[in-house]
């Protein structure tokens, strides 16, 4: 995995991007009954599937969620910076919002309380 390293260049360099849509975070025994290309994420635990899914995907398939988020993608490539994850989230956590962090392979992706998202933007901009 290449990718930038350097914390203060990835802080100064991330482009918090909001994507369209509300999300949910759902589990499921299995997959049988889900068609991959509607499933945004997942992760296979022991106790179950997570899948991460758009609001209206979960509705449609009449599955349970506690709370509506929103997906942001910080749009630099980085490359398992140590602080990243710990320097926004902090940010977020000093002003209320709590956020579910996904780390996938170009880019980090976090999700926080669909009402919190403007300001979410806002703090992650201010890097």
């Amino acid at each position: 995995m290449s990718g930038e390293k350097d914390l203060k260049q990835l802080l100064k360099s991330m482009r918090p991007e909001l994507n369209t849509g509300a999300y949910v975070f759902c589990k499921v025994e299995n997959l049988e009954n889900i068609a991959l290309e509607v499933v945004e994420m997942f992760f296979r635990e022991k106790e179950a599937i997570t899948l991460i899914l758009k609001k209206e995907t979960a509705d449609l398939l009449q599955l349970e969620y506690s709370v509506v988020m929103a997906w942001i993608t910080l749009t630099v490539h980085s490359s398992l910076a140590v602080g990243l994850t710990a320097a926004f989230s902090k940010a977020l956590s000093d002003n209320q919002i709590s956020c579910n962090v996904v780390a996938a392979y170009y880019h980090d992706h976090i999700f926080v309380n669909e009402k919190d998202a403007k300001k979410a933007i806002e703090i992650l901009n201010s890097f």
